[in-house]
């Protein structure tokens, strides 16, 4: 599988409006060569550098989706509307949806994974990220990633 997306290159900068620092939409996605099998796909996007890329402690999650439609071929910016069966996991802040990235410090990167399933995950409740991996086990046949980084333009207090 290869994921892409039109507003950045893999590992280049996430640009300014796909943050909190701009309108906190998300950048759009493109994906392809989906296994045959595949009954959904999972996006997580996560940032391994918080809170600071020279000391990471934690890994933070901006976006949880999961049992997207294997036909859907990507999605749109600011992922409205979601492919038809789409469900939203919970990410660090605590809610559902795209939470751009906002590293408080540094240079951070953001991992776009988008994974294929050999089934469904319905049965979750808006998981978090730890949740939905343990319902992924033994089920992913394919896997993807984009790489994108991004440090704040403002001045840091």
């Amino acid at each position: 599988m290869e994921l892409t997306s039109t507003a950045f290159i893999h590992g280049g900068d996430v640009p300014q409006r796909f943050t909190c620092e701009g309108q906190d939409t998300s950048p759009p996605l493109t994906w392809r060569d989906v296994p045959d099998g595949t009954k959904s796909l999972a996006l997580i996007v996560d940032d391994p550098d918080a809170p600071d890329p020279a000391a990471p402690q934690r890994t933070w999650v901006h976006w949880v989706l999961y049992d997207i439609p294997p036909q859907a071929s990507g999605l749109p910016e600011g992922a409205r509307p979601l492919p038809e069966g789409t469900r939203d996991g919970m990410n660090d802040w605590e809610r559902s949806g795209y939470g751009g990235p906002c590293p408080p410090i540094g240079r951070h990167r953001y991992f776009f994974k988008l994974y294929a399933l050999d089934t469904r995950l319905s049965d979750q409740h808006t998981p978090k990220k730890a949740a939905l991996e343990r319902a992924m086990q033994g089920h992913v046949i394919g896997r993807a990633e984009l790489i994108g980084t991004y440090q704040k333009q403002t001045a840091q207090r």
